[in-house]
């Protein structure tokens, strides 16, 4: 069953707006908080009436602020009257042109889910009771956002102050009887919708055109759906950074608990905690270095028994002779003179070791535009305000006050900053994909991440090209738009905030940000069963007990008259010891369920073949939010 949001100017929270937006939630009006919205209409009926000069109802807009409406037409004063007669009076015309000059947005239209975020978000402010606007148009308003007709709104035309006009006017028009509308998902003129959903066109009455447009709607309602995208992302970013950790049998010291209280950024801790989390329950993770064997290609005769020679690789270690231990007594003392895929080192690189200060960053940028957010969806954000019960008001504009609620710049310096942490974001984890591709770089997986015996195959090579090319785009794009101010309305809106285009920006980059740590995903999937496999068959052959098909498999070892035979033989035990009683070799409990999910639309990759259908299917899952659900 569909849910059903209260809306009363004081409790919206993003989680509902996304529920309203992405999910299909109606809006009904809290009946207290509209005897404040009608006690406001009131007011101004009765100040006009009274011949009170008010900003935007008896005067012009912008810079005609200083032009006070007249009582009639002066054309209605040629010789047998108006050639051009009008119905209703000067005030209504006002705020019908206010609302039909200023739909005037180009490009292609919002999306069905940040116009209807951006209709529940206008009831809201205007539920506040300081705008003007009557309950009956306030009903109408609410009313498009349940008969599902969703005004079309064309993405570029709004410079963020004085709010987002253009955009809101193209919201508005439909009211009117024009523009165009979405009903049912079918485009069709604005009056035609309308009718079809069993609705009547409004006639503005005073200051409700600029209730209608002025404000932050835009820029709030894309903001909004674009951090509630990027909390889901900001998590599967943890999520690929755990499982490409386990794909390389990586170091957990790096997230310890005790680490990050030196250090104590709230994101920092809290990526930290999370890629724990994720990583429980893993037995490849700290695992010793010798215990990790490299890859080798298959060759028919790398294994013996027939359910091994379904391998899709061979494994190797490399012995290192008592000659070349000096010095290092230390070191072979606790772990045994092989070898294998990884580096005899006590960090990872810095894409791995420093995903809680890179991913805590950005979500500490995120936290940070949050805050700002949950602030605007409950504030008055219209021009001028009404204030029919202040105190002591000796004259007209003690009640109705001009100020600068309009101005997106809180949100614009917001998104700006979020706008620059999701390249960012998207870096490292391009960075990961690479090194995991990397045969210098993976820690013994094959090159490309695939076995490629007869020199045909070139397996993920191309997955990391695209990450690449997707995080060139993203840095080219982070440019923050709020810097730039153009003046507009012959300078009498001398200063923008361009908030409107930084949170279309910051809508759009989340899109190509999922599609990097799908990448990542893609490929860290990959490299995990690798590893997997190639661990579990060393322990496999360990358990066999063969010692020479064992030792086959190490490089550099001597000669059986050797003196230094009996040394090497010793330690080979050792080491099919230490892997025949290790437990089965897997990622983390979170991580396996990842992979499981992934394997459910996108299978191994023995061979090449196509991949746009597995690149397409991981994205797709990523955007879904299933992986992290």
């Amino acid at each position: 069953m569909t849910s059903s949001i209260l809306l009363d100017g004081r409790s919206l929270t993003r989680a509902q707006v996304a529920a309203i937006a992405r999910h299909g939630a109606t809006i009904r009006l809290d009946e207290a908080q509209l005897t404040k919205v009608k006690r406001a209409a009131d007011f101004l009926a009765e100040k006009v009436g009274g011949g009170e000069p008010i900003y935007g109802v008896t005067t012009g807009f912008g810079s005609n602020a200083d032009k006070l409406l007249g009582a009639h037409r002066v054309r209605d004063e040629l010789p047998g009257g108006n050639p051009e007669p009008r119905e209703g009076t000067l005030l209504e015309e006002l705020q019908h042109n206010l609302i039909i000059t200023h739909a005037v947005c180009v490009g292609k239209p919002f999306s069905v889910e940040v116009v209807r975020a951006m209709l529940a978000i206008r009831v809201n402010t205007l539920m506040k009771g300081h705008s003007g606007i009557r309950v009956e148009t306030l009903r109408a308003l609410a009313e498009l956002l349940n008969r599902d007709v969703i005004p079309v709104v064309p993405e570029k035309g709004s410079v963020g102050a004085s709010g987002d006009l253009a955009p809101l006017s193209h919201l508005a028009i439909v009211l009117l009887g024009g523009g165009e509308a979405f009903y049912k998902g079918e485009r069709m003129p604005g009056a035609k919708a309308l009718a079809a959903a069993g609705l009547e066109p409004v006639r503005l009455s005073f200051k409700e055109g600029l209730a209608l447009n002025n404000g932050t709607t835009q820029m709030l309602a894309t903001g909004v759906l674009a951090l509630d995208t990027l909390d889901m992302l900001i998590r599967t970013a943890d999520l690929a950074a755990a499982m490409t950790l386990d794909a390389f049998a990586g170091r957990t010291g790096a997230y310890a608990e005790e680490v990050h209280a030196l250090r104590p950024h709230p994101g920092q801790v809290e990526a930290a905690r999370n890629i724990r989390n994720l990583l429980e329950g893993s037995t490849l993770a700290d695992i010793p270095y010798h215990l990790v064997p490299r890859f080798r290609p298959w060759l028919s005769d790398s294994w013996s028994e027939p359910a091994e020679q379904a391998y899709r690789f061979d494994i190797g270690w490399d012995w290192v002779p008592a000659t070349q231990r000096h010095g290092k007594e230390a070191f072979y003392s606790r772990f045994l003179p092989f070898k294998g895929g990884k580096k005899h080192q006590p960090q990872d690189a810095y894409c791995l070791r420093c995903a809680p200060q890179v991913h805590g960053a950005v979500r500490d940028a995120w936290e940070q535009a949050c805050r700002v957010f949950d602030v605007e969806l409950n504030a008055v954000t219209d021009n001028p305000l009404v204030f029919p019960d202040a105190e002591n008001a000796e004259v007209i504009e003690d009640q109705v006050i001009s100020a600068g609620h309009f101005h997106g710049m809180p949100l614009a310096l917001a998104m700006s900053y979020v706008k620059a942490a999701i390249p960012v974001l998207a870096s490292i984890s391009e960075r990961r994909t690479a090194k995991l591709v990397d045969p210098a770089n993976n820690d013994g997986l094959p090159a490309f991440l695939i076995g490629n015996e007869d020199a045909t195959d070139s397996g993920f090579m191309i997955v990391q090209y695209t990450a690449a090319a997707l995080v060139n785009d993203l840095a080219t794009r982070a440019h923050p738009a709020s810097v730039y101010s153009v003046p507009t309305s012959a300078n009498a809106e001398d200063h923008v905030s361009m908030g409107a285009n930084e949170a279309r920006h910051v809508l759009e980059m989340t899109e190509d940000l999922g599609h990097v740590l799908a990448m990542e995903l893609y490929t860290a999937a990959q490299a995990l069963e690798y590893r997997q496999d190639m661990l579990n068959a060393a322990r496999s052959l360990a358990h066999r007990g063969d010692l020479a098909a064992f030792a086959s498999k190490i490089s550099g070892a001597p000669r059986a008259d050797s003196p230094h035979y009996p040394r090497f033989e010793v330690e080979v035990r050792a080491l099919m010891k230490a892997l025949a009683s290790a437990d089965d070799f897997h990622g983390g409990k979170a991580v396996r369920g990842a992979l499981a999910a992934l394997r459910e639309h996108v299978a191994f990759m023995q061979r090449d073949r196509a991949m746009d259908g597995d690149v397409r299917a991981v994205c797709e899952l990523v955007a879904s939010g299933r992986l992290v659900a």
